[in-house]
């Protein structure tokens, strides 16, 4: 399950400053045939052109994580989202009209320097697993799984359009539509583990306790958003998991084998 609130401009999930300093380590200037081709500036993009960048891997981060929970969950005996057709590829079947289509336009519309989204919770029934506790900790690990598994396969194709198409239009329109691929999938995958219910990490902390804390823990979850809220409200939340964040979207983006320039002016293009 993906609940990210609606932030302010001076709360930023994964702020610039942080993946820049982490970024900058390890990568050099440009040599060669690509060091000619990216010289000269790229051009600023048009609204229309960032949301051509940012719709497939936004659709795939949010549907996929949500799909991958449903069959989890038929793997170990709830059949819930498979009844109710939840168990398909299609975005239009996870489409959430506010954190799919409206919160991500605002945050490409406004200076807030991040953005997120959300889909339809894809529906599941503890009840029909043989170890509730248990089971419900893998179904919640496999959203995060799948935005891991995104990010990775967005890494290798940063790698190839760098290697394979420099300088050319297609090859930098992969450039930004991977890093962008890379930047949303890091972020919900992280974002998802931090142990609140009712975000998956919560989830998974429930599973692993003894059953006796475990339903004390458990209790939390109805006042979870607005302990959310206020931590992301406060900056609180970033002082947790800020670091870490920053760190892994350091590893992921060093590892397109983009130069520090190219992925600050891709960072910029995508108003990141």
């Amino acid at each position: 399950m993906i609940t990210h609130p609606v932030a302010n401009k001076n709360l930023r999930i994964g702020p610039r400053e942080g993946m820049e300093r982490q970024v900058s380590k390890g990568h050099g200037s440009d040599t060669g045939a690509r060091a000619n081709a990216y010289n000269a500036p790229m051009p600023q993009l048009s609204l229309l052109q960032l949301i051509a960048i940012w719709l497939v891997p936004g659709l795939f981060a949010i549907t996929l994580h949500e799909v991958a929970h449903g069959y989890a969950a038929r793997q170990f005996g709830d059949r819930t989202a498979e009844m109710l057709g939840r168990l398909n590829l299609n975005p239009i079947r996870h489409i959430d009209p506010i954190g799919t289509v409206l919160v991500p336009l605002a945050c490409l519309l406004l200076p807030v320097h991040f953005i997120f989204g959300w889909a339809k919770p894809v529906p599941i029934n503890p009840r029909n697993f043989h170890h509730p506790n248990r089971d419900m900790a893998y179904v919640a690990l496999a959203g995060p799984g799948a935005n891991l598994l995104m990010a990775l396969a967005w890494l290798l194709i940063a790698q190839a359009a760098w290697r394979l198409l420099p300088g050319s239009p297609f090859g930098q329109f992969l450039i930004l539509m991977a890093v962008a691929g890379i930047y949303i999938n890091v972020l919900l995958m992280i974002f998802n583990l931090f142990p609140l219910p009712p975000l998956d990490g919560g989830r998974v902390v429930t599973g692993i306790l003894p059953l006796p804390w475990a339903r004390r823990f458990s209790r939390i979850e109805p006042y979870g958003i607005w302990i959310l809220l206020f931590l992301l409200l406060t900056g609180i939340f970033y002082l947790i998991v800020g670091p870490l964040l920053d760190r892994v979207l350091a590893m992921f983006l060093n590892g397109t084998g983009l130069s520090g320039r190219m992925l600050f002016e891709t960072l910029h293009l995508l108003r990141l």
